[in-house]
């Protein structure tokens, strides 16, 4: 049966209904599968949520040991069989390369193969399994960066940079904005790979993903939180990670001349970089870029593609001349912002 007739968008987001189940569901629902564990996928609330135990335990860190009636841990490539006993629903996660603990979604039901790809990328990163191509008949997707215009540089280049602009500007602070799961920690895994072995300080907000990470055994070297520092005048030449929400806050005042750098696949776009007041623009992202997009739809090369939020119309229309039959889901809720890109 085509998967129009059972996968619909409804208020809380993608719902499964043979399954009884929605996909990074927005608001409170029974049961969810939840892709991964940034806050506009993953939400507290729900009845019985089933994800990967790194997604499991990033939500229990964001929103603590209740923040589900019921949790089921999937191990990758291990299907599951949700819904009806003689009408079956069958569920297996697979990596998505996004940030610890991402995953894609592929349901099987009569006969027909449908993945959710959830955020993913195609980049290199060590702080989880790759992005796996998974066939199916049709592939739902998002284009946070769909459009031409989006091709972001290897993050060897961008970390070079901000290297670079250490060594230059010695005496001051580099303020570095990076959202607190999966980006704060790349950047730090970029540096640690470019030798950069000195401590890295970090705003308290970012503490406790930081020490989820290297309890799953990924070793980001020696993190020190910026309110231990006594001497706030001894981080001159230091790096310092903080939300984006602080680069312009009281809090960063306390830092001796500062820096101010954003890591963002926004970044690309100078308006925004701009509009930030960001001296240092890296081109960091946790997401596919244009090429990236269309090189996955190419692999994967289902009979039709689906596109969930982000430049749609864009990545519809050329998915359209790429010879898929392709469609907008046109949803809201999932953020596409600084922080998230």
């Amino acid at each position: 049966m085509h998967p129009q007739y059972w996968i619909s968008v409804e208020e809380a987001g993608l719902y499964c209904h043979p399954a009884k189940l929605y996909i990074d569901p927005m608001l409170p629902v029974d049961s969810a599968v939840v892709t991964h564990g940034h806050a506009d996928h993953a939400r507290a609330g729900h009845q019985h949520v089933f994800a990967s135990a790194e997604t499991l335990a990033i939500m229990k860190t964001r929103y603590g040991e209740e923040m589900a009636e019921q949790t089921t841990a999937l191990r990758m490539g291990s299907p599951v069989t949700l819904g009806n006993d003689t009408d079956p629903v069958t569920m297996t996660l697979y990596p998505a390369g996004h940030i610890l603990g991402s995953t894609q979604v592929l349901l099987e039901y009569r006969g027909y193969r449908l993945v959710i790809s959830g955020d993913y990328k195609r980049r290199h990163d060590p702080t989880c399994p790759p992005f796996e191509i998974v066939p199916c008949d049709v592939f739902i997707t998002e284009a946070t960066f769909g459009l031409p215009v989006f091709t972001h540089p290897p993050l060897s280049h961008e970390i070079d940079k901000l290297l670079t602009s250490l060594a230059v500007f010695s005496d001051r602070c580099h303020l570095v904005g990076t959202y607190a799961l999966g980006k704060c920690q790349r950047v730090i895994i970029g540096l640690r790979e470019a030798g950069y072995s000195k401590p890295i300080y970090l705003h308290g907000a970012l503490q406790k993903l930081c020490d989820l990470y290297q309890q799953y055994d990924i070793e980001l070297g020696e993190l020190i939180p910026v309110n231990d520092v006594a001497d706030k005048s001894s981080l001159a030449g230091e790096i310092v990670l903080a939300p984006p929400s602080a680069l312009a806050d009281r809090w960063s005042r306390s830092l001796p001349n500062v820096r101010t750098v954003m890591a963002s696949g926004w970044m690309q776009i100078r308006a925004r970089a701009r509009q930030r007041q960001v001296e240092l623009p890296l081109i960091i992202s946790d997401h596919c870029d244009w090429p990236e997009l269309l090189q996955t739809i190419e692999e994967v090369s289902p009979k039709e593609v689906w596109v969930t939020h982000g430049r749609e119309d864009a990545l519809v229309y050329q998915a359209n001349l790429m010879g898929f039959k392709a469609k907008a889901l046109s949803m809201v809720g999932y953020d596409d912002d600084e922080e998230t890109g």
